[in-house]
């Protein structure tokens, strides 16, 4: 039993109005698909030069010649595995000296 009264008592929302306020889902099929875009092409991207699209989960070069750049893509793999490993042992390093502080 409360002293002075129970004094959290939160309001009532009011009910919504209306679910939506959009009149697209009014419109039929063909009109829907030119308002939301829904047709689109295969999303394709540019890097260093290089056109790519994404077809069956992968992403392809279109010209051609992407794999070209073979060493350039091992030394960078490389690169990347270097720094994954010292972003370990810099998190391992952090871990301990964090067990160490506290």
């Amino acid at each position: 039993m409360p002293l002075f009264g129970n004094t959290f008592s939160p309001k009532k929302t009011p009910p919504r109005k209306c679910s939506s306020l959009s009149n697209l889902h009014m419109l039929d099929r063909s009109t829907r698909d030119v308002e939301l875009g829904l047709e689109y092409g295969i999303p394709t991207m540019n890097l260093a030069g290089q056109s790519l699209k994404f077809e069956n989960g992968q992403w392809v070069a279109e010209s051609g010649n992407f794999m070209g750049e073979r060493k350039e893509m091992q030394r960078l793999r490389k690169r990347n595995q270097q720094l994954e490993e010292e972003n370990n042992l810099l998190r391992l390093k952090v871990d301990i000296l964090l067990d160490m502080v506290s």
